[in-house]
């Protein structure tokens, strides 16, 4: 593959665009760690996915691309004289190929939704106040009440960093019943949790493509999180957070009418993800 070089008047202000860019994420993230605050929407892309927000702030150009008179770069996984190395692609062949099995997959789907978001009910379907994950934050409908939603509803997750998430009582009332071993066979786009996950597919091909694709699925992981949370049972009326009634006709049309809107936000993120994969892929085709 022929190779770009960038100088260091060129690459240094993308580098810093880039972390300005993501700072105004992970700066109050940091602040809340610091004073030991909790934050149930926000801190999910940092506690749950296990991208640093060190990591997240340096920028990457990608593979094909060096970067000149650039010693922050000397010593970092992936890297030679500048430059992502054709040997580090090529020893992250079959990762990338099981990723494009998976993009693709979900790619080819149509996108279901009316979920409702049953799933974040099911996390917390007959525990007790002590036993939720976001326990500070009172359930809007009671713990009766809650429980009464997921008993009235059809519950049809369908992905399994989700459902392995659902309380014991709740995991046989799923229509559905994906593992860790079958993400292909059920992964589509119309799941809130699966457009999150670009953002974790992207950090997971750093630093063979570029950090500003990272940091659009990042964007867009962000803004599906706090819908995710809007649609769960907890009352974060005092963050700020206006809930999406899905136990009703009307915010079970919100809940659809959204979740529809980043299905197609994802689309393209997806797409480009497709084709970096397969852009690496040629690069160990025997692999």
């Amino acid at each position: 593959m022929e190779t770009t070089v960038l100088d260091r008047a060129t690459w240094q202000p993308r580098a810093a665009a880039h972390a300005a860019r993501v700072d105004a994420f992970i700066e109050p993230h940091l602040a809340r760690r610091g004073s030991s605050v909790k934050h149930p929407v926000h801190d999910f892309l940092f506690t749950y996915y296990s991208q640093r927000p060190a990591k997240l702030r340096r920028w990457h150009p990608g593979y094909g691309v060096a970067l000149a008179d650039a010693p922050e770069y000397d010593g970092l996984k992936g890297y030679g004289d500048g430059a992502v190395t054709e040997s580090y692609v090529a020893s992250q062949a079959t990762f990338v190929r099981g990723l494009l099995n998976l993009l693709r997959a979900t790619e080819g789907r149509s996108a279901h939704t009316g979920c409702f978001g049953l799933h974040e009910w099911a996390m917390v379907y007959r525990q007790s106040p002590a036993e939720l994950r976001h326990n500070n934050w009172p359930l809007r409908l009671g713990s009766t009440g809650t429980d009464e939603v997921v008993e009235g509803h059809q519950i049809k997750c369908s992905h399994f960093d989700a459902f392995r998430f659902f309380t014991t009582p709740a995991r046989g009332l799923n229509v559905l019943q994906p593992a860790n071993d079958d993400r292909p066979s059920f992964e589509q786009p119309g799941c809130l949790h699966a457009g999150m996950d670009l953002y974790k597919h992207a950090f997971r091909l750093t630093p063979m493509i570029s950090s500003d694709l990272v940091a659009d699925c990042f964007e867009l992981a962000r803004d599906i999180r706090v819908m995710d949370m809007r649609a769960a049972p907890y009352d974060l009326v005092d963050l700020g957070f206006d809930p999406i009634r899905i136990e009703t006709a009307d915010g079970k049309a919100t809940y659809v009418r959204e979740q529809r809107v980043f299905a197609e936000r994802g689309a393209p993120l997806r797409r480009r993800l497709i084709e970096e994969c397969e852009r690496l892929c040629l690069t160990s085709p025997s692999s």
